[in-house]
């Protein structure tokens, strides 16, 4: 099976296809960088973060690009309100962008362009719209023209005329239409501007994203990712002036994930409901998160809950705690080939539009089954399924670090909150409770096990001491 893609222009899944052999080229829309980014800015990030690791997987050579608008309303907005810059503000959240995609353990795209260091290129995109007729100007402002199109609507597939009429209400009487949006724009007093044929202005929010999109892919590429909310109008705009421009298709697939709700409610500043990814990654593992996110499929809808991610926090912890167990009990076979049986059913999975669902309930069962075979003490023959594990879990991004490392890190997560109990502590009965062994008196060990796990603390005897873990 070849891997299957949904492309909301067509409606259907089609084999993918890339333009050039070997090679897969990838535009993902970015942050608008006035402030944190939230939960719902991680769904769509691990989702295209997914598809460009099994992309990798699948041998192709990718280029993936993903934007930051650095120039924006709501940008000049935050500067007024904090008497800063544009240029202050939108630094700030993309070094703080930053952060956040390492803790995600997001693949650094291979361009990640600004807005604002592609002016040239912008206006030379929005000359060539008025010199096919498709754009016009006034007062310094330059519009496009969307009857100049007549493909208008096709990804999103809303009539025209109906779009129109809604639109009527906010309309600016100097344009030809309402449906009509801006290219590039004048300055204001204190406003970010550079130099144009039009005079100082900046440009439009659409225009950005086909410019950069074209500089480093070209056109057309092979896929245009973002969330459901982009398809219209920012998705239908950029289809429209790119390939208004070019007389070519911008894009061949469209992917678009699915939207994110808080409790059942939408994420929004009047509900208090938007959930920085700071803030979540200061009480969960990332991988946690990560492997919440996947559990749904990306086209879907996606409620989330604290409960949820809980759940999910003991979903990875049992993955890597078994991955764990294998190299404790058979360092030796650490590096060996992984079983293709296993890697094909991983595959097959992923084809169908990358279904993480269906690709972790396959870890999971496997996970499953490599615990039973280690309790029957067969370790040492289950090597490649293990490396087969390995590279599923880390196809996914799952499995970023050592296992020792996480549940290290673990330990010193849950010591930190706990207020009654030290690491000191914990050692000091482990060696009463092997005292009480060496003597034979299992009434006394079995109390302390026993007292231990009332606190959270499980013991696990085996041929090189025992050892302590947190559930």
């Amino acid at each position: 099976m070849s891997l299957q893609v949904f492309n909301t222009l067509s409606g259907k899944k089609e084999t993918f296809a890339p333009l050039n052999e070997g090679e897969a080229r990838i535009y993902v829309c970015g942050v608008t960088v006035y402030d944190s980014s939230h939960i719902g800015h991680a769904r769509s990030l691990l989702t295209f973060d997914v598809a460009y690791r099994y992309l990798m997987f699948l041998g192709y050579r990718v280029d993936f690009v993903r934007n930051f608008t650095d120039v924006d309303d709501k940008i000049i907005q935050r500067a007024r309100d904090e008497r800063s810059t544009a240029e202050q503000i939108a630094g700030r959240y993309i070094e703080e962008f930053h952060g956040d995609s390492r803790a995600l353990g997001l693949l650094p795209p291979t361009h990640e362009p600004k807005a604002t260091e592609h002016i040239a290129e912008i206006v030379a995109l929005i000359r060539r719209l008025e010199e096919k007729g498709a754009a016009y100007r006034v007062d310094g402002d330059v519009y496009f023209s969307v009857a100049s199109f007549p493909g208008y609507g096709k990804l999103s597939r809303k009539n025209i005329d109906e779009l129109e009429a809604g639109a009527r209400v906010e309309v600016d009487e100097r344009k030809k239409a309402p449906m009509d949006f801006a290219l590039w724009k004048s300055s204001k007093p204190g406003e970010p501007a550079w130099d144009s044929p039009w005079g100082k202005g900046r440009p439009g929010w659409h225009i950005e994203c086909s410019a950069m999109s074209t500089k480093y892919l070209g056109q057309p590429f092979d896929i245009h990712g973002g969330g459901r909310d982009l398809i219209f109008p920012h998705h239908e705009n950029e289809i429209a002036q790119s390939e208004a421009a070019y007389d070519l298709p911008l894009a061949r697939v469209w992917m678009h994930n699915g939207f994110l709700n808080i409790n059942h409610e939408k994420m929004s500043k009047s509900l208090g409901n938007i959930l920085s990814v700071r803030d979540i990654l200061a009480r969960h593992e990332p991988a946690a998160l990560r492997h919440y996110m996947l559990s749904s499929h990306y086209r879907s809808p996606m409620d989330f809950s604290e409960q949820g991610l809980d759940e999910a926090e003991k979903a990875i912890e049992r993955i890597i705690e078994t991955i764990a167990r294998f190299d404790e009990a058979a360092p030796e076979k650490a590096t060996v080939p992984a079983d293709p049986a296993l890697l094909d059913d991983f595959r097959k999975e992923m084809d169908d539009d990358f279904n993480t669902p269906r690709a972790l309930a396959l870890i999971f069962d496997e996970v499953r089954a490599l615990n039973r075979l280690m309790d029957e003490g067969r370790a040492a023959e289950l090597a490649p399924r293990v490396a087969a594990l390995k590279q599923s879990a880390a196809t996914v991004g799952l499995l970023q670090e050592a296992p020792a490392a996480f549940l290290a890190r673990k330990k010193e997560r849950w010591l930190k909150a706990k207020k009654n109990i030290s690491r000191k502590e914990i050692e000091e009965w482990i060696e009463r409770r092997n005292q009480a062994r060496v003597k034979k008196d299992w009434r006394e060990a079995d109390r302390i096990r026993a007292e231990l796990f009332a606190k959270g603390i499980v013991l696990e005897d085996s041929s090189g001491g025992t050892i302590w873990k947190v559930r």
